[in-house]
């Protein structure tokens, strides 16, 4: 046998080979994305069935927050008889402060732009209380800036607590 005939023998057979490779590489390529694009589809379904009890936690946890800030419900809980105007500006503020801290891990479940919201409206009604406080005389009561701030809430054509929370509630039904 001759080495050239050998040579030759094996450069047909691996030409053959790699057309029957290719050939059978175009045959099969779309079921190999497919069966890949599966994967990672079933992959990321997986993923969602893990995340939604925890998105729908963070969403209750940001509507609780906005129920507990909300001045209304906020004088109620926290006044107390007899309380200074600059006593009760104080534990207002360190109760908005507290709940926010312990709702700060929520912002990784829910929108950029509802978290941006939330952080708003929480330093807007920080600011509410201590611009109320500002315009009150220094022996005021708890009860003159409790007064101050509703009325400064009666006196807004839109309130910022129900808006957010319609804002949330889009937001949930979007998940579904």
């Amino acid at each position: 046998m001759n080495i050239s005939y050998f040579l030759t023998l094996v450069a047909v057979l691996a030409i053959g080979g790699s057309i029957t490779v290719a050939f059978a590489w175009y045959l099969i390529r779309n079921e190999v994305q497919k069966y890949f694009s599966l994967k990672s589809f079933e992959a990321r379904k997986e993923e969602r069935i893990h995340l939604l009890p925890l998105r729908l936690q963070a969403h209750e946890r940001m509507i609780v927050f906005i129920e507990r800030i909300n001045p209304a419900n906020l004088l109620v809980r926290l006044h107390q008889q007899g309380i200074s105007a600059k006593e009760l500006q104080a534990v207002i503020l360190t109760e908005i402060r507290t709940e926010y801290q312990h709702n700060v891990t929520q912002q990784l479940y829910v929108s950029s732009a509802n978290w941006n919201v939330l952080r708003k409206l929480k330093e807007d009604t920080i600011a509410m209380f201590n611009n109320a406080v500002a315009g009150l005389p220094a022996d005021a009561s708890g009860i003159d800036l409790s007064r101050k701030v509703l009325e400064h809430m009666a006196s807004i054509a839109e309130n910022p607590y129900d808006l957010s929370l319609e804002l949330i509630q889009k937001d949930i039904h979007q998940l579904f």
